[in-house]
């Protein structure tokens, strides 16, 4: 597997240990996150998203697989917690050490 680009492994480290404060600082100021339709559009949004469907409902992720595509990152992710339990797809883009875009379908 190939190594999991900074942004999203300390996304995914942020998730884990319930921080939200670090899980938004992953975020650029403007980033866009899309959950299966649902838009948010930067931080204030995401921090929202962040409580009703990600630390909210306690997430714990673990990559399956990770594979570039198109300058973009498409990452398999096993969810467990309070909210979704199971596996789906992330799409990251990423401006520099932060994500730009996060599309979960």
């Amino acid at each position: 597997m190939m190594t999991t680009p900074e942004p999203i492994r300390r996304f995914i480290e942020a998730t884990n240990a319930g921080d939200s404060e670090a899980v938004l600082h992953t975020f650029t100021a403007d980033a866009s996150l899309t959950d299966w339709g649902r838009s948010f559009q930067g931080r204030q949004q995401i921090a929202r998203w962040n409580q009703s469907d990600n630390i909210g409902v306690n997430s714990n992720l673990r990559i399956v697989r990770i594979a570039e595509v198109e300058g973009s990152y498409r990452v398999r992710i096993a969810v467990k917690g309070n909210g979704f339990n199971g596996e789906g797809d992330m799409t990251f883009v990423l401006d520099g050490h932060r994500i730009a875009s996060l599309v979960i379908s």
